[in-house]
């Protein structure tokens, strides 16, 4: 019987199952690392919704900069040209990920149980040797503060197409706001923007540069632990869905955990938490290469698609090996499927 729970890491997938396993009566040890934090995010509504669900708290994220619409110029029309920008209805919240990590109260009850650790969820680096990373793309981004023009709205958000990368301008408060940039850099990009060029005043410092393409881990679990979190899979901002998944990662970890402690069959159970993961990570893969193969053509973009394509073939192979789901989630818990 699994007597306590080590969990390592401090993003959302750590807050999510140390909350989630605490409620449970699981030990849990913490053992909280440090790393650069992003300074925007966006979440929808129903992410929003989600995380009010696992903690049961309606006003935690009360005060947050609200999104109502997005503007985005995706692709070329007829002649080659930009296509005319399209407004959509929108709704979600933005704030940075150190304020998400304060409403989820993570780090505020860093617990560390003298029980011994059967189970270990791992949510940064290092994994065990066994665990490999697959990557699908090359792309990096980055991210500038911005000052907005007066007349720019800020309930809305704006996303551009361009030849060797993407633009995406978040604000965050009446004038402010952060321009991510993916592919080339913001100084690189900008001067080629019809959409996002007009609505800043100025630039900030560009912080350092990361990851923005897929990439997951094989396997995501082994006997006594699980991958969760950034440590599982890296996601592409242009879905907006990386904080979300993330989550449901959590849940379903601590779900596996709480019924592998219940004497539930320790291998049924990380093949389902794999197989669940890897077909998470195929939706994922599935809506980017619509943004890609549509977002303008060329090198960069045609490049960026075929890597894709790799990963969704990876994926397929990898579904393969698993058989019918024998779990479903119920709350969160884990039943066995009728």
């Amino acid at each position: 019987m699994t007597k306590g729970v080590v969990i390592r890491g401090g993003g959302a997938a750590v807050a999510c199952s140390a909350h989630l396993l605490r409620k449970a009566g699981v030990q849990i040890s913490l053992q909280l690392t440090e790393r650069p934090r992003v300074p925007v995010l966006m979440l929808s509504d129903a992410a929003v919704s989600m995380m009010q669900g696992v903690f049961e708290e309606s006003e935690m994220f009360y005060g947050s900069h609200r999104i109502t619409k997005r503007i985005v110029s995706w692709g070329n029309d007829a002649s080659g040209g930009s296509v005319e920008p399209k407004v959509l209805a929108h709704s979600g919240i933005v704030l940075s990920e150190e304020k998400l990590l304060r409403c989820l109260g993570a780090g505020t009850a860093s617990e560390d149980s003298s029980a011994k650790a059967d189970w270990s969820i791992l949510s940064t680096r290092p994994l065990p040797a066994t665990a490999a990373e697959h990557r699908f793309g090359t792309r990096t981004a980055s991210a500038v503060k911005v000052v907005l023009r007066p007349e720019a709205d800020s309930s809305a958000c704006w996303i551009e197409s361009l030849e060797y990368g993407w633009l995406f301008l978040i604000p965050n408060a009446v004038g402010s706001g952060w321009l991510l940039s993916v592919g080339e850099s913001p100084k690189e990009l900008l001067p080629q923007s019809r959409l996002i060029r007009p609505q800043i005043m100025g630039l900030g410092s560009q912080l350092g540069e990361f990851a923005s393409h897929p990439r997951i881990v094989s396997p995501l679990g082994g006997p006594g632990w699980l991958a969760c979190g950034t440590a599982a899979m890296g996601f592409d901002p242009i879905c907006g869905d990386g904080t979300a998944h993330a989550v449901r990662e959590a849940v379903l970890a601590t779900a596996v955990i709480r019924s592998a402690r219940e004497g539930g069959d320790v291998t049924e159970l990380l093949n389902h938490y794999e197989a669940r993961l890897t077909a998470g990570f195929d939706r994922h893969l599935k809506l980017c290469l619509a943004y890609y193969r549509s977002g303008n053509g060329g090198r960069w973009w045609d490049g960026e698609a075929e890597a894709l394509e790799e990963g969704i073939a990876w994926c397929a192979r990898r579904s393969a090996e698993f058989s019918a789901y024998r779990y479903q989630l119920n709350g969160f818990e884990l039943k066995a499927a009728s």
